[in-house]
């Protein structure tokens, strides 16, 4: 393997981690809706 493989998965996983982070953060709060009555 190359000599700085697993340092560079490292950033690549952290800074993709940031991203979906920064993407979960801005979602509003009310984005997601339940149904009146579940039997339905």
């Amino acid at each position: 393997m190359a000599d700085n493989y697993l340092e560079y998965r490292r950033e690549d996983y952290e800074r993709k981690k940031a991203e979906w982070l920064k993407k979960k953060r801005h979602r509003p709060l009310g984005a997601l809706e339940k149904p009146e009555d579940e039997a339905l």
